[in-house]
Parts: structure tokens; C-alpha cells; sequence
């Protein structure tokens, strides 16, 4: 599919500015979309300010998918939003990387311009000689070398067709919301939810800091959509006002609340911050 819609742009770009936009947005897109609803979100985001009825013609024309007729469409910023420190691209998620609603463990390829000039020389030995261990069947020494790799925060992944990726791992805590712990009311449908969104795809990263357990504090983006915007205006997550002020989660716990949707169709839903102080001081 993906291919199909680049062929298309590539050839009648030069006769309309919105191809050239699309073809342009199109080389930038890492990775570039795969399916017709990653391409409707691409196009949907490169011809915002063009007219709504062009853009769904357009999409029409080439048997893509309406916006509406998507479960969310969602705009990542065009530039690195301020106060980021860093933005990481991530390797597709494991389910299994998903601790709960808003905390996952990601994995960032070493080939990475950002990861390539910090990996430990260690690791790099230790990969290699993994590759070789393996490859004459000493498994015992594989999975030594292997542990060497994983104290260090890396990992080496199999990929389907048997390639092996170096790759570097970063716990994430979702900014800006909070949701059910796992033994908390709606704790396993957030985690559910958050699954369904992320699992086997790439995620974009954008970090602003880390936390007091080391995790990553960043905005989370996937296929277009806005994770947290998504978690909020599900029901399954709050508004965490203590570390972050920004308007436009507040005004989506608050259309979730309204509409009773996921944990707020309970009538005093309990707080995580309050659960976790709770049982710290022995409730």
C-alpha cells in the first residue's frame, strides 16, 4: 500500500503543491507509512491548511480511508517542541514492554545517529562475540555475553527474518498523566488499551527529563496519534496537575468525565497518586 501511494505522488508531483508537500513529507516520514490508515494520517497532517473537502477528495481518489473513519487522528509537532531534551525513535514495542498505562520500556536501534557514538566499547565486543558464540553453537557463552549486553541497558533483538539488532533500552513514564495501577480499578484495561496502541510499532519519543526512578518523562507518539491525549479522553488515565499544567489534558480528563467514559463511569474514582501514599504508609 505504502509503496503504491508514493508511486502515485512521485508522478504528478510537479503539477500541484500539495504532492510536492506529500512527496516531501513522504522521504521525511521515519519510518514512512505502511498502511492506508498510516498513509491517510500522513496526508491528514501534511495538508492541514488546505481545504477539508480537497484533502478527502484526494483521498478518496486513491482508495484511502476518510479521518473520520479512523479511531483517532492526532498532530505531531512539525518542530521539537520546547523544553526537549532529546527525541528517540524507537524499534517496534513488545506487548510484554508494557508495564501499565503509562509506563513501557522502549528500545532505540545502536545504528541510531544519536545511540551510534555512545555505545560502551564493552558492548560492542560483547555483541560481537555474542554473533560468533551463537553462530558455532556455544549457547552457554551466548547467553553470558548476552547478560553482559543487558547489565549494560542493551539488548540484542531477533528480528522476524533472524537479524540481529543491537539496541539500546529506555524505560518511558507517559508525561503529564497518571493511570489506574494494575490492581486498582481499570489498571488492566489501561494496560490493555495502551497495548492495542503500541504493540509492534514505532514509536517517536520526545523526552523532557527523567524521573526520580530514572525512567524517561516524555510524550509518546504513534502513527500520528497523541498517547496521552488518547489514554485521557479514554477514561483511562488522569490529568497528573502536580507535574504538569498544560491545559489541553486538563480539557480532555474533563470531556472524559463528561461523557463517563472508562474509570470515570465510577461516581468517586480513587486516585493513583492517593492509592500508591496509601500503602507506602501501610494502609
Amino acid at each position: 500500500m505504502g509503496s503504491q501511494l508514493l508511486l502515485v505522488i512521485s508522478s504528478i508531483s510537479t503539477s500541484h503543491l500539495r504532492y510536492k508537500k506529500l512527496l516531501e513529507a513522504w522521504r521525511e516520514a521515519k519510518p514512512p507509512p505502511k498502511t492506508p490508515e498510516e498513509a491517510t494520517r500522513l496526508v491528514v497532517r501534511t495538508l492541514k491548511r488546505h481545504q477539508k473537502a480537497d484533502v478527502e477528495g484526494l483521498l478518496t481518489y486513491y482508495g484511502l480511508p476518510l479521518p473520520h473513519t479512523l479511531s483517532e487522528i492526532s498532530v505531531i509537532p512539525s518542530s521539537r517542541p520546547e523544553g526537549v531534551k532529546y527525541e528517540l525513535q524507537t524499534l517496534p514495542v513488545d506487548a510484554k514492554a508494557v508495564a501499565d498505562g503509562d509506563t513501557i520500556t522502549v528500545y532505540v536501534d545502536t545504528a541510531d545517529t544519536r545511540e551510534s557514538t555512545n555505545v560502551p566499547r564493552g558492548v560492542q565486543d560483547a555483541a560481537i562475540k555474542r554473533a560468533k558464540a551463537r553462530a558455532a553453537k556455544n549457547y552457554k557463552k551466548a547467553d553470558e555475553l548476552q547478560k553482559i549486553i543487558a547489565d549494560a541497558g542493551y539488548r540484542v533483538i531477533t528480528g522476524p527474518k533472524g537479524e540481529e539488532t543491537l539496541a539500546r533500552k529506555y524505560r518511558i513514564r507517559l508525561r503529564g498523566i497518571d493511570s489506574p495501577e494494575s490492581s486498582m480499578p481499570y489498571g488492566k484495561e489501561a494496560k490493555e488499551e495502551l497495548v492495542k496502541m503500541i504493540q509492534g510499532k514505532h514509536l517517536k519519543v520526545y523526552v523532557y527529563g527523567d524521573d526520580r526512578y530514572g525512567r524517561c518523562v516524555g510524550d509518546v507518539y504513534c502513527n500520528g496519534a497523541y498517547i496521552q491525549e488518547q489514554m485521557l479522553k479514554r477514561g483511562l488515565a488522569w490529568h497528573y496537575a502536580a507535574y504538569d499544567q498544560r491545559p489541553q489534558l486538563a480539557t480532555w480528563e474533563k470531556e472524559a468525565r463528561a461523557a463517563r467514559v472508562g474509570l470515570w463511569a465510577s461516581s468517586n474514582p480513587e486516585k493513583p497518586w492517593e492509592w500508591r501514599k496509601e500503602r507506602r504508609n501501610g494502609a
